[in-house]
Formats: structure tokens, sequence, C-alpha cells
């Protein structure tokens, strides 16, 4: 993971995910690209004037160059490459529009100003829209070490698949990798790629791993996998993401949708 490309933004968690572009830059020689976008569209319904976004606009732009500011000055400390982009727009589709010549997306799991009520909409699109892994981090994470070990939930479905080889770079620094499923019933197994073809996959680069499958029992698959990682002492949780359309897991609920909503740890995902 040598071009890292990080969200800012004055959310929860943006020291959280700091910190942790920070580690994996040490671990892998990395370069941080830190990606600042203001947008203005938000002000926009209703205002035919343009007074709201008039007024607001020198607040905003105040309060983005004092984060710069207090950024810019632990990074001058940290003895790793970086520099800023400032853009005005949505940050989804900025940093979708900077993603192709990166390695990994660093964001937060809620929206500025959502208060985590539920998953992040910029999350959403940028997992099924950018062509490199996403890693969302919770606002608790202090740091992260690319040398603990690692689960990896697995449903024998593409996205899994997709996000088993997207993590590969970090999967090789893991002291140990966990690919794990959750037992379901008969009728409702999906393999299109059976827990051993991941495992061997992951072989061929190196990569050995256990292959576990755990009950589900009372939980919900969410609280099931994190539970398997935890009890593991891993560092980060790789999933695939969004198995059914994204509308489906909106509206009906789904893993992704439960996972992003309550994060206990850090999450790579891929579509």
């Amino acid at each position: 993971m040598k071009s890292i490309l990080l969200h800012i933004d004055h959310d929860p968690a943006m020291d959280a995910r700091l910190q942790v572009a920070l580690d994996i830059a040490r671990a892998t020689n990395g370069h941080i690209t830190c990606l600042q976008a203001i947008s203005y569209e938000v002000f926009a319904p209703g205002d035919f004037y343009g007074s709201a976004i008039a007024a607001a606009m020198p607040v905003i732009k105040d309060n983005a160059e004092k984060l710069r500011a207090q950024i810019e000055t632990e990074l001058a400390n940290e003895g790793v490459a970086w520099d800023w982009r400032f853009l005005y727009g949505i940050a989804q589709h900025r940093l979708i529009e900077h993603s192709p010549l990166a390695d990994l997306v660093i964001v937060g799991p809620s929206d500025t100003g959502d208060a985590g009520r539920g998953p992040s909409a910029l999350v959403g699109d940028l997992v099924l829209k950018a062509p490199v892994p996403v890693l969302v981090v919770p606002q608790e994470t202090k740091s992260l070490d690319v040398t603990a070990p690692v689960t990896v939930a697995w449903n024998g479905s593409a996205e899994a698949a997709h996000a088993l080889r997207a993590a590969v770079p970090l999967l090789a620094a893991a002291s140990k990798v966990h690919l794990v499923s959750v037992a379901e019933e008969s009728g409702k197994r999906r393999f299109d790629f059976p827990a051993l073809e991941g495992a061997q996959y992951l072989s061929r680069h190196g990569i050995e791993c256990e292959v576990v499958e755990v009950p589900r029992g009372e939980a919900n698959i969410a609280d099931t996998l994190f539970s398997a990682a935890q009890l593991r002492g891993s560092g980060m949780l790789v999933m695939g993401a969004y198995g059914h359309s994204r509308l489906a897991e909106m509206l009906l609920g789904g893993v992704t949708r439960r996972m992003l909503t309550e994060p206990q740890l850090p999450i790579l995902l891929a579509h």
C-alpha cells in the first residue's frame, strides 16, 4: 500500500484514521495524499438567491483552513511522505476521481454531522465506484499494528474474493490470517468460491491462513464476525461489501449495513 488516499474532514473519526494512515505508511514506506473537499451544494436547495451559500462559505473555508493547519503541523513531525489536495465539490466524488492511482482509500464510518445514525453514504459510494479497497476506521481506533492478526470474512462470493485479493499487501504483513465463514442453513449457502480456494489463492502469495467456520447462534452475522475477529486478536477485518444490491441492503438491512453502522474495528471493504 504505497499510495494512500486519506479523506480529511471534521468528523469524529478524523484523528483515528490519520493515525492509521501513518501506521500503514510507515510499515509500507508509503505516501499519504490528504484530500480535503468543501461542498457548497448542500446549501443549494431552496436557496434561490445564494444568500445561505454566501453567508456560510467564509465560515466553512475558515474551519477548513484551521483543520488543514492542524493536520499539516502533525504530519510535519511524523517523518512520512505526504501531500495535500484542497478541492471544491462533494467529498465522495473527489475521492473517487483521485482513487485510480491510489492503493487504498481511508475514511471514517460516518458522514460529517451524521452523529452515527447509520452507514455513511460516502463509504457506500466509494466501495461501489472506486477501483481500490476502502478502509473504514472507527473513532475509537488508537492505531493499527499491521503485524497483528487479520480476520477475513468469507461467504464464498465474488465480493469476498475481491476483498481478499485487494487485501494481499496487508495480509502479507499480518502475523496470522483467519478465513472465517459463518455457518448458515444449507439452503442459504453460497459457495461460488469455497474457502479452500481462498486459502489456496493466499498460499500462492506466500500467505498461510487458518480456515474457520463459526456457528451463528442467536446473534446476527455482523456481530458474529466481530466476535470472531476480537476473539482472535485481529487488528482488522476484511470483507466483501454489498453482495446484494445496495438498495436492498439499505431497505432490508444486511451484513454490510450492520457492520458499517457500528464498526468495532477497522474494516477493509471491496465490492
